[in-house]
């Protein structure tokens, strides 16, 4: 039984990491894309910003995977199941506007995803409180970046606008739902490291 569970989960980590989605939701679309000519600059630096975005799906499907694991609680688990499920829809999403971009997700996933999982079962192991705490913080920096990212992208990219202004939305609802569970603030040494950590993954997803 415990090897099927490991063989399950296994499944689901090489899913993530190649951004397959079983049955996505229909992804954003914008009013009017037949105007989005971008030129080679503007779809590189797109790429870039999508393939951070993909990066930080992939994380988010680490994270949310190992608090399910580690979690005592049914409600909790059935709370992160939940917003796990948009998380991949995002992942999808990510992965379908780099291949329109003739771009590629980050070479580094398997690094990502597996730092991820750790940092999971370190939040999941330290009680639920402070796993939910985790999941509101890693939200809140989540939508800075995409916030960042809305004013970063061409104009014109309106594709790519629509899709990151849908997940900033629910990434807004995933951290709300953490602090009505019951999150604890994290210390501020702690969000600041994550801080650090985000910013270095950030910077390295764009390029690799």
């Amino acid at each position: 039984m415990h090897f099927d569970k490991l063989i399950i989960e296994f499944d689901k980590a090489v899913r993530t990491i190649h951004g397959v989605v079983a049955q996505p939701r229909t992804t954003p679309q914008a009013k009017d894309v037949s105007q989005q000519v971008l030129t080679d600059a503007e779809r590189k630096h797109a790429a870039g910003l999508m393939r951070v975005n993909h990066v930080g799906e992939v994380c988010a499907q680490a994270l949310y995977q190992a608090q399910r694991l580690t979690s005592s609680s049914s409600e909790m688990k059935k709370q992160l199941t939940l917003a796990a499920i948009e998380e991949e829809d995002h992942l999808h999403w990510c992965s379908q506007r780099l291949q329109e971009l003739n771009s590629r997700p980050s070479l580094l996933n398997p690094v990502w995803y597996s730092g991820a999982f750790a940092l999971g079962v370190i939040a999941g192991l330290a009680g639920d409180a402070w796993s939910l705490g985790f999941v509101a913080e890693t939200e809140k920096q989540v939508e800075l970046h995409l916030e960042a990212h809305l004013e970063s992208l061409p104009k014109q990219d309106l594709a790519s606008r629509a899709i990151v202004d849908q997940m900033r939305i629910e990434e807004i609802e995933h951290g709300k739902m953490a602090h009505d569970a019951g999150a604890k603030e994290l210390p501020e040494v702690i969000k600041k490291t994550m801080a650090v950590a985000s910013k270095v993954m950030t910077k390295t997803a764009y390029y690799i």
